[in-house]
């Protein structure tokens, strides 16, 4: 049957139509994403699945109402269809009509798990790789059934309208899933684990979906959902492609909005895209249709359970013991620092590790566009910018809770990232005796980063002239940390620098410290060495005075050689 074979399905009309099919698996149900749609309301969403193999064609019965038969008979779980063989399927009659079909067993043996069928698209599924598409489409199948008796066996939104426990409201959902896979144990696929499966479903009925083991992995570090086939994870610094997928697209929009309803956030055709968190702190975005073209799209930037500090930085090679000190005493002179890198080389990471060595004396007010600084501090202000509403209206943005910080009496601000009109509320601040302040930029290097500070105070809509600008830039900035993400995936602090003040038209700076590349082993794995340049912080003599100690030595390079 390597060429296309005859179907012919007749109407409750009697009307006959007859169309050609490869091999492959069919849905057949009255739902539009059925592959053999059959509109009728006797007909199951998802009534049946048909497989079309080399060596024979099976129909299966989902577990619907009303039931296939064959041949006259009613069927139970899979079994094989000759020629000319009727298949009923509510009022509508599907055949063979074709000499060259293998005849059907006997014994109505369903087809063996081992044997492997062509997939009905030519595009290949990556979950294809470890399963066939019989059984990936007969899964699906009965998730999304089961999952609609749950539906209606147990109405979420009504349970948590009426106040019930978060606690009591999960052991339901748990007892309401086991009794409708017990209901339905006998007649699973082979090798369908019904505990598994049941894990499945809670998931997606309460949790995250096939994503909750993902974001449960402590080794990965990001999960990106493109659609509902495709999930992808980053673990150590690297894209892996998993065999989970979701049901269809709407269990993933149902993921999107457990995500961001409770914080406040939407997302709609009208507002497609949508950043959020998690409640551990993890960063998330959603874009979805018309803007995806290939499904809703979610991408979860993980933070660890137990937030890292600066032991694990030297530990995993992003900075040194030399390096954490030298940021630490800047913090405590509280000189003005910005973080930057570029997007996942772990900005917002090392912010958090910088904020540790604020004062627990001190009043310290962040400001986020979604929450994910960890502040260890009691001191501690958490403010949060607000998206418009529906009508458009109540948005509150990052440079408006810059301006209401200056009102709260902070002894630091620290700003998740400036990426707008805000970096001149920021500068303003800066210079204006709320010194110490921390933040972050998108940048390519340090002196990219004064560049985009020139660019994004420009779009403040002030038409400041550039001279005014720069000089704003290098009273209010101090210290620069920029950060890389290299080839292998390891994330290092590649250049300490210090802004030294306003030359003639161009601001000087110096580095301090540098991650130098020298090659790459044979695993792919980066060889380097951190070390200093040689030039000293201008504000050393500051240092002392202050009583605070440092090394000095670790600014001299030759002391790294011995």
């Amino acid at each position: 049957m390597a060429e296309p074979i005859k179907l012919e399905i007749k109407r409750p009309d009697g009307q006959a139509n007859v169309f050609d099919i490869v091999t492959g698996v069919y849905t057949i149900g009255r739902d539009e994403d059925c592959k053999i749609q059959l509109p009728h309301p006797a007909i199951e969403g998802r009534h049946a699945i048909l497989t079309v193999r080399v060596d024979g064609c099976w129909i299966e019965d989902l577990d619907s109402a009303a039931g296939t038969t064959v041949s006259g008979k009613k069927i139970d779980g899979r079994v094989m269809v000759g020629a000319n063989q009727a298949i009923g399927i509510g009022p509508f009659t599907l055949s063979f009509l074709s000499d060259k079909m293998p005849p059907a067993s006997v014994e109505n043996k369903a087809a063996p798990a081992v044997e492997k069928a062509p997939p009905a698209r030519e595009e290949t599924r990556p979950h294809q790789l470890t399963m066939e598409p019989a059984d990936i489409e007969a899964k699906r199948s009965i998730k999304l059934q089961i999952h609609r008796e749950l539906v209606e066996r147990l109405d979420v939104k009504r349970l948590t309208a009426s106040r019930i426990g978060k606690d009591e409201l999960h052991e339901r959902a748990k007892t309401t899933i086991r009794g409708i896979v017990n209901e339905v144990r006998s007649k699973l696929p082979a090798g369908m684990d019904p505990e598994a499966l049941m894990k499945e479903l809670y998931d997606e009925a309460i949790g995250l979906g096939p994503i909750e083991d993902l974001l449960d992995d402590p080794e990965v570090t990001e999960v990106m959902v493109n659609g509902p086939s495709h999930i992808y994870i980053e673990k150590k610094g690297k894209l892996i492609l998993t065999g989970n997928t979701f049901i269809d697209e709407a269990s993933v929009m149902a993921i999107i909005e457990r995500i961001v309803s409770p914080i406040g956030r939407r997302i709609d055709e009208s507002q497609p895209y949508v950043d959020a968190r998690l409640p551990d702190g993890s960063r998330v975005n959603a874009i979805i249709h018309p803007l995806s073209l290939v499904g809703p799209c979610l991408t979860i930037r993980k933070f660890s359970k137990k937030p890292l500090t600066v032991q694990d930085l030297i530990r995993y090679g992003t900075i040194t013991p030399e390096l954490a000190e030298f940021a630490r005493v800047c913090v405590i002179m509280r000189k003005n620092i910005i973080v930057s890198g570029g997007t996942g080389s772990g900005k917002t990471t090392l912010l958090n590790v910088l904020s540790n060595y604020l004062p627990e004396t001190e009043r310290i007010v962040t400001i986020e566009d979604a929450a994910e600084l960890r502040l260890k501090q009691v001191h501690v202000v958490r403010l949060e910018s607000r998206p418009p509403n529906i009508e458009g209206k109540g948005a509150v943005t990052i440079r408006d809770l810059v301006r209401n910080a200056l009102r709260m009496r902070p002894d630091r601000i620290v700003v998740g990232e400036c990426r707008g009109g805000e970096s001149l509320d920021m500068l303003q601040a800066m210079n204006t005796g709320h010194d110490g302040s921390l933040t972050t930029v998108h940048a390519n290097s340090p002196r990219d980063v004064i560049s985009r500070l020139e660019t994004m105070v420009l779009m403040s809509g002030m038409e400041l002239p550039v001279r005014a600008i720069r000089e704003q830039v290098a009273s209010a900035v101090d210290v620069i940390v920029h950060e890389s993400r290299f080839s292998d995936g390891t994330r290092k602090v590649s250049k300490m620098t210090e802004v030294v003040g306003l030359e003639g038209e161009q601001i000087t700076m110096q580095d301090i410290f540098e991650y130098k590349q020298t090659g790459v082993d044979p695993d792919g794995k980066v060889i380097g060495h951190f070390h200093p340049t040689g030039a000293v912080p201008t504000f050393i003599e500051e240092i002392a005075a202050r009583g605070i100690s440092i090394d000095r030595s670790i600014f001299d390079p030759q002391k790294w050689k011995e």
